[in-house]
């Protein structure tokens, strides 16, 4: 596999702890929007669109790295081991992994909605060409006014956003009323409500295929212009009925603005209007309402992140696994048993070769990470070659993947076993890599950790039995012993018992 396929993999299995986080904080926030509206007011009730943000940060953090489960160094490993007869799983050498293209789609798709909401936003300045400064207004934000009678009011963008009004502003509305959408709009502005429309839309755009991501974003911008209305009204309370015809006197937007705040948008206004004739909550009640939304989004954002699975708790480990590779070619063990320390993810190349007859070849790719019910999944990506001698050469490749449990084996099969040159006896024409991952990296030196990956020991193991009968010592001293018996090194003795004694026969 290529880095785009491994890169992909990844994102999607993160992408499912957003889909998760994303859909349980909007149906937090849909459940409690109208309570905290009649309760709090409805400035609070928008601040509860805080939460799918927030849920989304939490469930990617990464979360706080457990102490390593106590395993045996390698050399011990594979004494203890040699007593046990571990499972093995065969893979198919060819594999399609269906999460790469579910991953393209994905992108695909929000790359798509975000150039549709850039169209819309771009088809709205375009009706701004020749728009011009208004003389004698007093605002935070420059305003303009637009050649047409259909657009505006308004405020357009997030960054040096502009407050835009109708050719007819002062024909349609009288000077009351002026001031009621000036202020209004200049409270969007002041309260960075263009930036709430951009993440908004973003946020709508990752989440394109999903039902609640569009519902979120249209009850968004319903309880933002709410939430402004409210604010407006503080500062001119005895002015409603000013208020009210304002809003009659202005037609539904005829322009989509994805990233700004029109005066009159496209949902109607009977709800705004009905908001107006109702009784304002007090100042006590505003900031009781805004510790409990305070205290919804931290309490929320902690189960999301309490609930995302991390790499540790799956595997019972730290960062770091081992991958042990043991190819046979032909029916003939390799001279050598490969063993390599990888982060999750990393991947390492890998080759190798029929020393005996020349025929062999093959290369590979490969790369761990945490699987379901505490098992380890490798990737692979894998080309063989034979060479029978008669011109005749046979190629394989495949992009296996395999999961088993720490410590047992997964087999891949390259290759057939057929009738040989003189139809006499059959002849192994295969290729064999026996793969085996386990937690942790206890037998390298962090010195040795080069990149991509780094072998355990400073010397090829050999393939050949040793014996020793009442063998006694300290784990350390019996450690060493064996490898110094095997032809090893064993390069981090330290992490070995020296006090503990250890004796039997192996």
């Amino acid at each position: 596999m290529n880095s785009i396929e491994w890169a992909g993999i990844d994102w999607l299995g993160r992408g499912w702890l957003l889909i998760l986080a994303f859909t349980a904080a909007v149906l937090v926030a849909a459940a409690l929007r109208r309570p905290c509206r009649r309760l709090f007011g409805t400035e609070r009730a928008f601040q509860l669109w805080l939460l799918p943000p927030l849920a989304l940060l939490a469930s990617q953090l990464p979360h706080a790295a457990m102490a390593p489960v106590s395993v045996l160094p390698s050399v011990v490993s594979t004494i203890t081991a040699a007593a046990v007869t571990l499972p093995t799983t065969t893979a198919a050498a060819t594999a399609v992994d269906w999460r790469v293209f579910a991953a393209l789609l994905w992108l695909a798709g929000s790359a798509g909605s975000l150039l549709l909401a850039a169209l819309a936003q771009s088809r709205y300045r375009v009706h701004l060409r020749g728009a011009m400064p208004v003389a004698g207004v007093r605002s935070c934000r420059p305003v303009l006014r637009a050649i047409s009678t259909d657009v505006g009011p308004a405020l357009v963008g997030a960054w040096r956003s502009r407050i835009v009004l109708p050719a007819d502003f002062e024909r349609r509305y009288d000077a009351v009323e002026q001031a009621l959408i000036l202020a209004h709009e200049a409270t969007h502005a002041r309260r960075g409500d263009g930036w709430w429309c951009l993440l908004g839309q973003f946020v709508a755009a990752i989440f394109w295929f999903h039902p609640l991501g569009w519902w979120a974003l249209a009850a968004l911008r319903h309880d933002q212009e709410l939430a402004c209305d409210a604010a407006v009204l503080r500062q001119h309370g005895g002015q409603r009925r000013s208020y009210a015809n304002a809003m009659l006197k202005t037609q539904s937007a005829a322009f989509a603005l994805p990233v700004g705040c029109p005066w009159s948008p496209r949902h109607p206004v009977t709800e705004r209007i009905a908001m107006l004739k109702r009784k304002q909550p007090d100042l006590f009640r505003r900031r009781a309402g805004g510790v409990l939304v305070a205290l919804v989004a931290v309490g929320l954002s902690g189960l999301v992140y309490a609930a995302t699975p991390s790499p540790q708790a799956a595997t019972g480990t730290a960062d770091h696994y081992t991958l042990k590779i043991d190819a046979v070619m032909g029916g003939r063990p390799g001279s050598r048993q490969l063993s390599y320390c990888l982060r999750p993810n990393e991947h390492v190349d890998v080759n190798g070769a029929d020393s005996a007859t020349g025929k062999f070849t093959w290369k590979g790719r490969f790369a761990v990470s945490a699987a379901a019910k505490g098992q380890i999944e490798i990737r692979s990506q894998i080309d063989t070659r034979f060479d029978r001698g008669d011109g005749a050469v046979r190629e394989e490749s495949g992009k296996p993947i395999v999961r088993t449990m720490p410590g047992q084996q997964a087999t891949i099969v390259f290759g057939q076993i057929m009738e040989g040159k003189q139809h006499e006896k059959l002849e192994d024409n295969t290729i064999k890599l026996a793969m085996t991952p386990s937690m942790g990296c206890y037998g390298m030196k962090e010195s040795t950790r080069a990149s991509p990956a780094a072998p355990i020991f400073n010397r090829p193991m050999s393939s050949s039995t040793i014996t020793f009968n009442h063998l006694a010592g300290s784990a350390r001293q019996v450690a060493r012993l064996v490898a110094d018996r095997g032809g090893v090194v064993l390069v981090n003795p330290d992490v070995l018992d020296a006090s503990r004694p250890l004796s039997g026969n192996f």
